[in-house]
């Protein structure tokens, strides 16, 4: 049945992926309108987040950014479709890194680096980033249920010299690249909804108490790690820039969650800028009032 379903949609996704930008952004119209305004995907968790997260704007300015958001959602997902056939120059130009000089000047450190980001703007094209570094590249992902999908995403990663890695193989993916003396970058998505146990972590985001993803930092002490962040800005319709800074060189010395603190507070600030570019879809604050005692 997964074969099935593989070998059906893929001609599909091949074709939206070598329409030229232009054509492509008119279909993300047409896909805007079926998913928001005739299926109203998620439209109920994206109004309750909106309301949650910014409570000090009106219900017709939520409303303007829940339209907007939607519409980044579908060019986001067009555009991940897109990196089947994209051209790594073209990437490269659709998806610029302001300062990837002060980048490489840190992998002269010779310690392996931590890149943390938001799930903002578009965070999947951050992955032309590899193309422009000497350390291996290595992702954390939710592995896809459909293992032919699944292969086919780390396919087109591997492209863009990025390699997948779930949860549970970044521990050993890390050790034995730190055994083997390979340095790399790992990049953490760090701002999503985790399972909540009890020693889960729990911390304030969007003035809303939540449970919290604490892997990038804890790693990051455990194998002396440099931390950054990616500040990534949606110029205008399929352009982007990313601008990284130096969160810690330093890991083990710093107080515990006070990076993970220090990352929050830099996706928050991202959000209120510009809250239509954010991933509303998520159910990010479903823990919300569950902290256990």
């Amino acid at each position: 049945m997964q074969f099935l379903l593989y070998i059906l949609l893929y001609p599909i996704l091949f074709l939206i992926s070598i329409l030229p930008f232009r054509l492509l952004y008119i279909f993300s119209d047409c896909v805007y309108i079926l998913v928001y305004r005739i299926i109203g995907y998620r439209k109920k968790t994206v109004r309750e987040n909106l309301a949650l997260a910014l409570p000090h704007l009106s219900e017709k300015e939520r409303l303007l950014i829940e339209k907007k958001s939607y519409k980044h959602l579908c060019d986001m997902f067009l555009e991940m479709i897109k990196t089947m056939t994209i051209s790594v120059k073209e990437i490269e130009k659709r998806f610029k890194f302001k300062n990837i000089d002060y980048y490489l000047e840190l992998e002269k450190e010779g310690k392996s680096i931590a890149l943390m980001c938001g799930h903002y703007a578009s965070y999947e094209w951050s992955i032309s980033i590899n193309s422009q570094i000497t350390f291996d590249g290595f992702a954390i992902y939710k592995r896809i249920n459909n293992k032919y999908f699944d292969d086919l995403v780390k396919k087109i990663r591997s492209r863009f010299k990025a390699y997948l890695i779930t949860t549970k193989e970044t521990v050993p993916t890390i050790e034995s690249n730190n055994e083997k003396g390979v340095k790399g970058l790992y990049g953490f998505a760090s701002d999503q909804s985790p399972q909540v146990k009890q020693k889960t972590y729990w911390s304030n985001f969007m003035g809303i108490e939540v449970p919290v993803y604490t892997g990038a930092e804890m790693l990051a002490k455990k194998f002396d790690m440099n931390i950054m962040f990616m500040k990534i800005k949606k110029v205008k319709r399929g352009f982007y820039e990313a601008e990284l800074e130096l969160l810690t060189n330093d890991a083990k010395s710093v107080p515990d969650y006070e990076i993970t603190e220090i990352f929050l507070r830099k996706v928050e600030q991202q959000i209120l800028e510009a809250p239509e570019f954010y991933l509303w879809t998520h159910k990010r604050w479903k823990h919300r009032n569950k902290k256990p005692q």
